[in-house]
């Protein structure tokens, strides 16, 4: 048994300082550790730093969505281009295919010009009209019509009293485009109104000039002119 008292109280001991003002006669109590009070209210939870690493996510997630639009954004202009490009080779494939055709084209119209064009051989024509139509090969060239330096190719001028400006009287051959572009101009006999005609040109020759006509011409070595009836001698 020892020989404590059991009627002996507890002893408590707090640890904590008190700093007393002489001054201002304030009492005042530092933490246990001795270190600096702390500037705001104990953040047992960590809050602080979850909102700062919220704003570094936020930036972070808004500088990849940049990133990923404008990657969207250079592979539609990719595409855009792609499509072009093949567009302009396959207009360009065909409009060579089209032309190859072009003197079979020129021998049915001929025939049908003088009614050759007859039985299996008329309906291949008309097939191949068709086929050459829904593919877009467009024909042009009609007689009357103002002459066009982009789509006609004069072979034969003339003047005329019929026109009142540059027109393609007559089509040698016809011409042909395809997506705007033409592969063929027409071959045209081109006729201009008599206007059009250069000053001075005509089909007679110049009068002689009265003033040269009058000159006489000078003797050679002294001798007197052949019409001057005074130096004329007798028999």
């Amino acid at each position: 048994m020892s020989g404590a008292d059991p009627f002996e109280q507890p002893v408590v001991r707090d640890k904590r300082r008190v700093h007393f003002d002489p001054a201002s006669g304030a009492v005042s109590q530092e933490p246990t550790g001795g270190g600096p009070a702390s500037a705001g209210p104990p953040d047992p939870f960590g809050i602080g730093a979850d909102s700062i690493e919220l704003s570094q996510l936020r930036a972070d997630l808004a500088e990849r969505t940049a990133d990923l639009q404008r990657l969207q954004a250079e592979y539609a202009n990719y595409r855009k281009r792609v499509d072009r490009d093949r567009e302009a080779v396959r207009d360009f494939a065909v409009g060579e295919a089209l032309a190859a055709l072009l003197p079979v084209l020129d021998d049915i119209g001929r025939a049908r010009e003088h009614g050759e064009l007859e039985g299996g051989f008329r309906q291949v024509a008309e097939a191949l009209d068709a086929a050459i139509a829904k593919l877009g090969l467009t024909r042009f060239g009609q007689p009357g019509e103002p002459f066009d330096p982009t789509q006609h190719d004069a072979l034969m001028h003339s003047y005329s009293d019929e026109v009142t400006e540059p027109t393609a009287v007559q089509i040698l051959q016809p011409g042909y485009s395809y997506g705007g572009r033409v592969i063929r101009p027409a071959r045209v006999a081109v006729a201009e109104p008599t206007t059009a005609l250069p000053d001075g040109e005509t089909d007679a020759a110049p009068d002689a000039d009265p003033d040269v006509a009058s000159i006489p011409v000078a003797p050679e070595d002294g001798a007197p002119p052949a019409d001057d009836p005074d130096t004329s001698t007798s028999d």
